[in-house]
């Protein structure tokens, strides 16, 4: 097989990709893949797979629910990926799937890191009443200006950055009546679009402190293992240098902004060109071509979540990159 120039990074998605059937053509073909689904019931202790693949959509909604299976499917493709004998120098992932490149790294074992996210979501959704926190995504409005409008809602309760995804997309997390006010500010002051995101809590906050105090408590007993990957985190935008780094960047990224932007940029200073999405949807690979075209770098975006999209990354692999999809 032939080798693409540059670095690598696989990255994955977090919570708000999911939906049911996702990562079936590996578990129906792959045994691997099929096998990390049944150590996520063993561990979970209820049935993981059966929600994911023929439950309903409220049922996968729930944010308990949410986080292992978007966690499980990814890893369970990533398992397809790395037996194609492809592989990667960097790895990040947006929030909840910051997870799995600790896994890729070997830094966190699979079946540990579900059973952590199972109790990660339950802590998140303990933290704020439901009804009482809300989030919106800000698209075409310059970071500067949308902190401005932030301070103005505030008289209005905590409305804080919640995610830097893109140069043209960011998102804001509060008490659910400041959120509301800044739509409306942001709109005055000529954002493109600003819209409520159907969430069950005001994520990366500082309203969820709570939860990351609980989630501390979990990580610590929780093994960690030397780094094997260079993995980019959310909170910092850097790599972790050691393994005691972890749990201190897990629990920051629980009440404290993605810095997802400023991620991309630092994989793409340190060589990386090719980044690949492993998990449901292709939002990630979007955000990665607009980063991109704002700092002006030629790089190859590729999303897998079903063979199709597999046997496509392989066969652009193997002619040495030149059949981007």
């Amino acid at each position: 097989m032939g080798e693409i120039m540059g670095k690598t990074a696989f990255i994955f998605p977090g919570q708000g990709a999911q939906y049911n059937g996702m990562a079936r053509d590996f578990v129906d073909n792959h045994p691997k893949s099929r096998f990390a689904f049944e150590e996520a019931n063993d561990r979970l202790g209820f049935d993981l797979k059966k929600i994911v693949m023929d439950g309903t959509p409220e049922e996968l909604q729930q944010t308990m629910v949410t986080q292992p299976a978007i966690l499980t499917a990814s890893y369970s493709i990533m398992t397809a990926v790395e037996d194609s004998g492809i592989d990667c120098d960097y790895t990040a992932g947006l929030s909840l799937g910051e997870y799995n490149s600790l896994i890729k790294a070997k830094a966190m074992r699979f079946g540990d890191a579900v059973s952590v996210v199972r109790q990660r979501g339950i802590f998140m959704q303990d933290a704020v009443p439901s009804g009482v926190g809300g989030m919106a995504a800000v698209m075409g409005m310059e970071y500067e200006i949308l902190k401005e409008c932030l301070k103005e809602a505030q008289c209005e309760g905590v409305v804080e950055m919640a995610n830097f995804n893109s140069p043209e997309q960011m998102v804001i997390s509060g008490d659910l009546k400041a959120v509301k006010f800044a739509v409306d500010i942001v709109g005055r002051k000529g954002a493109k679009k600003a819209v409520m995101l159907p969430v069950s809590a005001p994520f990366h906050s500082s309203l969820l402190k709570p939860a990351a105090e609980r989630l501390q408590a979990v990580l610590m007993d929780t093994p960690v293992y030397p780094l094997e990957k260079y993995v980019v985190t959310n909170a910092d935008a850097k790599v972790l240098e050691k393994e005691d780094e972890i749990v201190p960047s897990l629990v920051k990224q629980v009440n404290n902004s993605v810095l997802w932007v400023p991620s991309i940029e630092f994989m793409m200073d340190n060589d990386v060109d090719t980044f690949i999405e492993i998990g449901p949807g292709k939002a990630l690979s979007g955000f990665v071509k607009r980063i991109a075209k704002r700092k002006g770098k030629d790089v190859r975006t590729y999303n897998v979540e079903n063979i199709e999209t597999l046997d496509r990354l392989k066969k652009d692999i193997s002619s040495g990159g030149d059949n981007e999809s």
